[in-house]
């Protein structure tokens, strides 16, 4: 059984397309069709369901998926360890980021990690934050970046950098003429909110329910990018992380106010799974990036590298 097959079936049931999975493996659409035909004639049991579209697993083929895929992730590694033996720099590296982060920090520090270490190869993936915490346990990625990180049985947690929440608004809203507010002022406000579940979402509540803020929310959505626009186009205020409104800011489409009292901050983080102690390469990922910042807390120390490694999206730079 080739390694080969292995993958394309894989990536067939993880893009749940097999003309995308024959894309990322630059073969034929009915090629790929072929490699799952000769698994399920080798095996003697059905693996998809191709009655159904999209297509589902069988009961068997479920169970296929979960073995391929330790198979093949465990010859990638193999095959990365053998070739980064020479020259520890020169290895590949995946990064599963929430949005804000990735839109926020990352295209410009992407740029100066491969200026640094040209040989590298290293993928950023945009994902949704529940999504990042998924392939990040899943072991599809070596490194996350999220907020508000919190160490798990399976997931370590590094502190990168703490950013202060501030009011955001429209030009023209009455805020936009003062320097700073009161939670209390925030009573009544049409407010463009996270989507309820979000960790964020639920710091937000919190204060708000401490100030005595009576919260009129008026618009929720998963990501700021979204919730930018809205206050755009005045139709609320909201609460966001400061850096990732600072391009507007600047552009003069948004304007930031500041909370009176506590700061009220979100904290950012960098999560990877305890069984595979990182590489040099994520190390020197991880320690540019916090150097990169204004983290203002004390460092907390790397984990120390292990004799014996084993590691394991987008956008791609080498």
């Amino acid at each position: 059984m080739h390694i080969k097959s292995l993958k394309i079936y894989c990536d067939i049931v993880e893009r749940r397309s097999f003309s995308r999975a024959a894309d990322d493996n630059g073969i034929s659409q009915s090629n790929a069709s072929q490699v799952v035909h000769q698994l399920e004639e080798r095996l003697g049991v059905q693996l998809l369901d191709r009655s159904k579209r999209p297509f589902v697993l069988t009961s068997e083929g479920e169970r296929y998926f979960e073995g391929a895929r330790q198979i093949v992730r465990l010859h990638d590694e193999l095959e990365e360890d053998v070739r980064t033996l020479h020259n520890a720099s020169a290895g590949r590296l995946l990064v599963a980021s929430i949005y804000s982060v990735g839109l926020a920090h990352m295209s410009l520090f992407m740029r100066q990690f491969s200026g640094k270490y040209p040989n590298a190869q290293v993928r950023l993936e945009y994902l949704h934050p529940d999504r990042v915490l998924e392939v990040v346990e899943g072991g599809d990625v070596d490194l996350g970046l999220v907020s508000y990180p919190e160490e798990t049985r399976t997931l370590a947690a590094i502190p990168w950098r703490s950013e202060p929440l501030v009011v955001v608004c429209h030009p023209n809203h009455r805020f936009a003429k003062v320097s700073s507010i009161h939670f209390v002022d925030l009573s009544g406000e049409p407010l463009v909110a996270f989507e309820a579940g979000l960790r964020i979402r639920s710091e937000i509540d919190h204060a708000l329910l401490m100030h005595h803020v009576d919260a009129n929310i008026a618009f929720e959505f998963d990501n700021i990018e979204t919730m930018k626009r809205a206050i755009e186009i005045n139709e609320g205020i909201s609460l966001l992380p400061e850096p990732t409104v600072a391009k507007e800011i600047i552009a003069g489409t948004l304007v930031k106010v500041a909370l009176e009292g506590e700061p009220q901050t979100r904290p950012l983080g960098i999560v990877y799974r305890r069984d595979r102690p990182l590489r040099e390469l994520a190390r020197n990922f991880i320690e540019l990036l916090r150097a990169d910042t204004d983290f203002v807390e004390e460092a907390m120390p790397l984990p120390a590298l292990q004799s014996t490694t084993h590691n394991n999206g987008a956008e791609s730079w080498r």
